[in-house]
């Protein structure tokens, strides 16, 4: 059964890694300008190859300083917070935990609007925001930690309430904003999105998701002790509290860079590990995998429709949750039990 498991979840893990591939170039292709599918490959190629150039520098610009950022980051992005989630709900031994549930993308949030407010060039907003989302997060494990009672609930309950306060403080710098400039800047920033993307944001952002995600990929087989009582995972020989916090804190991460490069986009780790649990089963040795895979490819499907389908770009945080919020309730409402 076992061996049936691993062979089903290697092959949906290879399935989905060869669909990002083919939807990773082929969002080169999408676009207003049109740019062939063999100049887009070739160009790319030009990078590490010395190629001589059949493109115009339009063709270049299109493709490397346009799309290719917007690109990576839509990947990014979208398996952190797939990642996240999966991570959260295993954790928390919750189908509705979401990589928002401790309270990270509000003080992401808080810091993005705070930094507008104060006239933040956009790398300071990027850094204020990731600054103020982690510190959102340690703020509710310092609450839990003086709480009494059960653990994993004084700190869902901690991220309610701190999420609260900071949404709160953000309303509070919405009113106080210019309504000329500021106040729709914050709330174009708060609706997410990944235009203007630089590939500066994908620097900023590689290496605090290569240090949460790493971690989880290395625990990923323990991670499924935190689906058991405690008692049995102490048999076991497992300190579930020291690999809780290290899970939730890699998670945390993921979230926060998340959120700080791309704003608050909803939905993609609470229904996306949902739809890789379908394909791999409740085995975090492949739904880790599956659903960092999984991520990238909804969100840079979405991204691709966002920039795509209007005249004017729809903010990809509205599509995220058009699609993902009906999908939820279909799941929801179906006989079997899908959740």
């Amino acid at each position: 059964m076992g061996t049936q498991e691993g062979r089903r979840g290697l092959l949906a893990i290879c399935i989905l890694a060869v669909v990002l591939l083919a939807l990773f170039l082929l969002s080169f292709w999408l676009g207003r300008y049109d740019v062939p599918p063999l100049e887009v490959i070739r160009i790319l190629l030009s990078r590490v190859l010395p190629l001589s150039p059949t493109w115009t520098e339009h063709m270049a610009t299109a493709v490397l300083n346009i799309r290719l950022p917007r690109i990576l980051l839509a990947c990014l992005v979208g398996a952190c917070l797939a990642t996240a989630g999966s991570a959260y709900q295993s954790v928390f031994r919750n189908p509705m935990a979401a990589p928002d549930i401790l309270g990270a993308s509000s003080g992401a949030c808080f810091g993005a609007a705070l930094a507008i407010l104060l006239g933040f060039s956009r790398s300071g907003v990027t850094a204020l925001a990731f600054a103020s989302s982690l510190l959102s997060v340690v703020l509710v494990y310092a609450v839990a930690c003086r709480a009494k009672g059960n653990r994993v609930m004084t700190i869902l309950l901690s991220g309610v309430m701190i999420g609260s306060l900071f949404s709160a403080c953000t309303s509070y710098v919405k009113l106080v904003a210019d309504p000329s400039n500021q106040l729709p800047a914050i709330t174009y920033w708060l609706m997410g999105s990944l235009s203007g993307a630089w590939m500066k944001d994908v620097g900023f952002a590689a290496i605090p998701m290569l240090i949460g995600l790493v971690p989880l990929y290395i625990l990923r087989w323990r991670m499924n002790l935190l689906t058991v009582s405690e008692e049995e995972a102490r048999s076991m020989g497992v300190h579930t509290g020291r690999l809780r916090l290290v899970v939730i804190l890699c998670a945390t991460v993921l979230t926060a860079v998340s959120v700080a490069v791309s704003g608050m986009i909803g939905w993609v780790g609470l229904v996306i590990p949902h739809l890789s649990r379908k394909l791999v089963g409740n085995n975090c040795r492949y739904l880790v995998p599956a659903s960092t895979l999984f991520g990238a490819i909804f969100l840079l499907l979405v991204d691709n429709i966002s920039r795509n389908l209007l005249a004017v770009e729809i903010p990809i945080g509205i599509l995220t949750a058009f699609v993902g919020a009906p999908f939820f309730l279909y799941l929801m409402t179906r006989k079997e039990n899908l959740l």
